[in-house]
């Protein structure tokens, strides 16, 4: 299974990107949508989101205010990495598990849309090719202030704390310009997909694969194990 990874800035257009893939019949896997996933109330990180920063970052129906917990962090790089460091390891563990699934599904190629792809290399090493999706700081910044409907100084705090896009350009293997018409964007994500549906997967791609696939099928076998040794040890007792 070949995984690329689409990554960008906040507002730079990768929604739009993974989108064209899933118009194309390939999976998507969107941290984004999982990051929200994992808060829902009574979930462990919304637990540990409440134990860190109080009820205020809530609403009145116990969910999580996104915007009020956002006003926080990106004015405190401390709370800020205590928020990643509660919900990193979950959108990661739940990305892998939807990558398993895929591969089962057989899948040839997968696509997983991570903002802070650079930021955080866990998932880096997973992935064969990297697209970033870029678009000019004038039109990034227009693009943040009506979407979220903030002050261009609050914009600008938002694209300060990720990685500049330059940077996150020079280290991929594809560079989108989104900065134009969709159109454009279209036609130049679907020569990638031609490009990439073209490429012979290399036999370490199937190995890493074959590997994972037994792991998960040893890690299977171990628990069912376990469970069935510590049933037959409480039937054992009981009698």
């Amino acid at each position: 299974m070949f995984i690329v990874a689409v990554t960008g800035g906040i507002a730079s257009g990768k929604s739009t990107v993974s989108m064209i893939f899933s118009e194309k019949g390939i999976p998507v896997i969107d941290s984004d949508v999982i990051a929200r996933e994992i808060v829902e109330p009574g979930s462990k990180a919304w637990t540990e989101i409440r134990e860190h920063f109080g009820s205020k970052v809530f609403n009145s129906d116990s969910t999580l205010n996104r915007k009020a917990l956002a006003e926080i962090v990106f004015n405190d790089a401390e709370k800020r990495r205590i928020l990643n460091g509660i919900t990193h390891p979950k959108i990661q563990k739940k990305m892998f598990w939807e990558l398993v699934k895929c591969f089962f599904k057989g899948y040839q190629m997968v696509v997983v849309d991570v903002p802070l792809l650079f930021e955080n290399r866990k998932i880096l090493s997973y992935v064969d090719k990297v697209i970033t999706v870029y678009c000019d700081e004038e039109t990034q910044l227009e693009r943040l202030q009506k979407r979220m409907d903030m002050t261009e100084e609050e914009a600008k705090k938002r694209i300060a704390a990720q990685m500049p896009l330059k940077e996150k350009c020079d280290m991929s293997d594809f560079v989108i310009d989104n900065t134009g018409p969709r159109e454009n964007t279209k036609e130049e994500t679907e020569k990638i997909i031609q490009y990439l549906q073209s490429l012979n997967l290399h036999w370490e791609n199937k190995l890493r694969m074959f590997l994972l696939s037994l792991a998960i099928l040893v890690f299977l076998g171990v628990t069912l194990g376990g469970f069935y040794l510590l049933l037959a040890g409480k039937l054992k007792v009981s009698k």
